[in-house]
């Protein structure tokens, strides 16, 4: 037998949840007359065959034709306004939902000019907060004939609005703001992230009430994964690949045994630093063809070398090569404070 209700109420805090239907399946059976109790920060939406009938705001309210008057189309005289009929109820939290996180899964591709490789790779991480503003279009456009949908049902889908904003304002600062001065624009980029996203939550019968960002900094992807993306060509990938196993030789205090991490394939540092520099010499032949003289000394190591020219042989920093020789994986001779590098010496170094 079906249950006629005289008394609909979810007296719940609603603090994860955004809609409970009441019955939570199918019709439920409601007389003309019955009360309809909504606490505050909630709102109370009435369907009837599929179509939403009216929005009850905090109070008692009571379901008959006079407060709802497209019931008197539906019920009619015959039944003398107190038999049941099919209805479902939907109880929508009207708080605010505070303190949501987002981040950046992966990073955001920017453009860079006229520093490092161009292009940048930003990540991302902060708290936004919404509300629903219009329950009867919430319900009718997002909910359906949920029992009960919570917030995890939806933010997934905010969180990407939200990035894709965020994806597309970085875009167009960064053609005016390099990298650097975007790190320094959060509070800006926030406001701007929250006016572009202010549509897209409004056609679901939400407001975004606020998004932050809290911190915006450059991505710690390593060159394996720059490359994977597309971003990075052989010859850079090498150069980096090479600088990174040279610091993680000085942090290894087993010395040499951290000179092949990062370098795949089973190729060694000593190759792959060689190969490069074997393209980079090549290079300054190119460069210097015609130059006679210029070009031979081009193509070839000095005799002895400071730490900064084995550097700039090397593509990588001076602290590098130094940090290198403090492990014992270059030999070096120190005169005073300075050190100084052999021919000899660093053809060891790059032989492996």
């Amino acid at each position: 037998m079906a249950r006629i209700f005289d008394v609909v109420e979810y007296p719940d805090e609603m603090r994860d949840v955004l809609v409970k239907r009441f019955p939570d399946s199918g019709p439920g059976d409601f007389r003309i007359g019955t009360q309809v109790i909504v606490r505050e920060s909630q709102a109370a939406v009435f369907f009837r065959d599929g179509q939403a009938l009216d929005v009850f705001g905090p109070g008692r309210h009571t379901i008959a034709t006079a407060n709802i008057p497209r019931l008197i189309d539906l019920i009619g005289k015959a039944f003398n306004e107190r038999s049941p009929f099919p209805a479902e109820v939907y109880f929508v939290s009207m708080r605010e939902f505070v303190d949501r996180k987002w981040g950046t899964p992966q990073p955001i591709i920017v453009r860079n000019p006229g520093m490092g490789l161009g292009v940048a790779l930003l990540q991302g991480f902060g708290t936004y907060s919404y509300q629903v503003s219009d329950p009867q279009q919430f319900v009718t456009q997002v909910v359906g004939a949920f029992g009960v949908y919570r917030t995890n049902d939806i933010e997934d889908r905010l969180r990407a609005v939200l990035l894709s904003d965020l994806t597309d304002l970085l875009g167009e600062t960064a053609a005016k703001n390099s990298v650097v001065d975007l790190i320094g624009m959060v509070n800006e980029l926030s406001a701007a992230v929250r006016a572009k996203g202010q549509d897209h939550f409004a056609s679901l019968g939400l407001t975004l009430k606020s998004f932050l960002i809290a911190n915006l900094k450059p991505s710690d992807k390593s060159a394996e994964e720059l490359r994977n993306m597309g971003m990075l060509d052989m010859a850079t990938y090498t150069q980096l690949q090479a600088a990174d196993a040279m610091r993680d030789a000085a942090q290894n205090p087993s010395g040499g045994a951290g000179l092949t991490a990062g370098i795949g394939a089973g190729m060694g540092v000593g190759n792959v630093l060689q190969q490069s520099l074997r393209g980079m010499t090549g290079a300054q032949s190119q460069q210097s063809a015609g130059g006679g003289a210029a070009a031979a000394g081009g193509s070839s190591l000095p005799d002895v070398m400071t730490p900064s020219e084995a550097a700039g042989f090397l593509k990588v920093s001076e602290e590098d090569v130094i940090a290198a020789i403090e492990a014992g994986d270059l030999k070096a001779r120190k005169l005073g404070k300075a050190y100084r590098i052999s021919k000899k010496a660093l053809e060891e170094f790059l032989g492996g």
